[in-house]
């Protein structure tokens, strides 16, 4: 049906919207492109690596290296662990705060962006049905202003414009997909700060509890 047509003859005859689409692909994939590389650069070591490093420096009685540990790893959890070891010797409750805010902080920064995602996956599908509506309305008007044409003439038509269609379905899945994957990845790293957090604070607790049933 577009033999002898290039792709740029094709993408002309899907309208703006085709150029729409396109835009927000561009989009999208660097922001998944973005995205993947910051959630690998940030989950170098897994939660129990990390946890296994501070209690060694804790049972050595050095939380200055505790501190440098967690100063030496862009992680979340290390981030979160790191702001309840600065307030070491702190009341449990200010620890527990600390880490609490940083959690949040954390959960912002890796979300960010991944809303686009999740707005042109949403949104792709409408625009091109938009653009294939507007295809279909043009050719038709096309040939009750020329008085002629036949079925072929319509088919044409409307094969331009279900090009929109297409090209929104391909824009919209991968968008989707990943917009799931970055969900999932996201409530994955909470989990571990979260437990980083319960598991860290009990260690301090114990530790401040040793120290006060020696003095006893």
């Amino acid at each position: 049906m577009f033999k002898g047509q290039n792709i740029f003859d094709i993408i002309a005859a899907g309208g703006f919207t085709i150029y729409l689409l396109i835009f927000c692909s561009i989009i999208s994939v660097a922001v998944i492109v973005e995205r993947v590389v910051y959630y690998n650069r940030r989950s170098r070591l897994s939660r129990t690596s990390i946890l296994v490093g501070i209690r060694k420096e804790l049972l050595a009685k050095n939380i200055l290296n505790a501190i440098g540990f967690c100063k030496n790893i862009d992680t979340p959890v290390s981030k979160v662990a790191l702001a309840g070891l600065s307030l070491h010797g702190h009341d449990e409750k200010l620890i527990a705060n600390a880490m609490e805010r940083e959690i949040t902080i954390e959960t912002i920064k890796l979300e960010r962006f991944i809303g686009i995602v999740g707005t042109i996956g949403g949104t792709a599908v409408y625009v091109g049905l938009l653009g294939t509506v507007i295809g279909i309305m043009r050719a038709f008007s096309d040939i009750s202003s020329a008085g002629t044409g036949g079925m072929q003439v319509v088919t044409m038509g409307i094969a331009e414009a279900l090009v929109c269609t297409a090209a929104g379905l391909l824009v919209a899945i991968p968008a989707v997909l990943s917009y799931n994957w970055f969900t999932r990845k996201i409530d994955n790293f909470v989990v571990d700060m979260e437990l980083a957090a319960s598991e860290l604070l009990d260690l301090i607790c114990n530790k401040e509890h040793d120290k006060k049933a020696t003095k006893l």
